[in-house]
């Protein structure tokens, strides 16, 4: 249920992204039309927009990973990072172990 509820509210997002992208475009061309705007100009005021289009993308997904990672944390899952230094050290401590376990032999006397 939840799953489906986020599917529609990312279909509804997309779909509202679309419909004010094409109105942009069309409002940019009448423009454009009726001589209020070069094509250059115009062409340029799109590639400004898609510019902070993506910046704002980039902020978001920033932003998005940064709570992501911070909940993580707190239901208790560690990094990945963090996961491998530890298995390396204790690798390590039970080669050291080992190592020592295994000693000089010692005489009986």
């Amino acid at each position: 249920m939840m799953n489906n509820l986020l599917k529609r509210g990312f279909h509804l997002g997309i779909g509202a992204a679309v419909s004010g992208k094409e109105r942009f475009e069309k409002m940019v061309q009448d423009m454009v039309d009726k001589g209020e705007m070069t094509p250059k100009e115009a062409k340029s005021l799109m590639d400004e927009w898609v510019r902070k289009g993506e910046s704002v993308d980039r902020d978001w997904t920033n932003q998005s990973r940064a709570m992501m990672k911070e909940r993580v944390k707190e239901l208790g899952f560690v990094p990945e990072e963090d996961y491998r230094e530890l298995e390396a050290r204790v690798e390590r401590l039970e080669k050291l172990h080992e190592e020592k376990d295994e000693g000089p032999p010692t005489t009986g006397v």
